[in-house]
């Protein structure tokens, strides 16, 4: 095992691990994620935090107008690998991390506070 990281684990498969996060949004609200961009990185950028596992970067559903979309960029949903990789001690553990943190990320969307997810248990 890489002494920087937790767990190893390709790129590859870890985006799959996203990817399956991303199954877990119920359909309906999944349809409801209009301009999202769901990426991973391997680190936050340097004046973030370096355990930081997930980042939503853009307007949330609640606070969107009539006049938000004309020329809006995509929301960003950044999902950040080595944070996720180094925080685990197992394949499971790391599976049950990205599925909360792509959860809590897609819930920002929706314009639910950390507080309020928090008190869900997706934290």
């Amino acid at each position: 095992m890489d002494e920087a990281l937790g767990v190893e684990m390709t790129e590859e498969d870890f985006e799959g691990l996203v990817a399956d996060g991303l199954d877990l949004i119920p359909e309906e609200l999944a349809r409801l994620m209009v301009n999202v961009v769901v990426l991973v990185a391997d680190e936050p950028d340097e004046e973030m935090p370096e355990d930081l596992l997930g980042l939503y970067v853009g307007t949330p559903l609640t606070e969107r107008d009539s006049g938000w979309d004309a020329g809006a960029l995509p929301d960003q949903i950044t999902i950040y690998r080595g944070p996720t990789l180094r925080c685990c001690d197992d394949e499971q553990q790391v599976r049950d991390e990205v599925a909360t943190t792509v959860v809590h990320e897609v819930a920002h969307h929706f314009g639910i506070d950390d507080e309020r997810l928090h008190d869900l248990g997706w934290g």
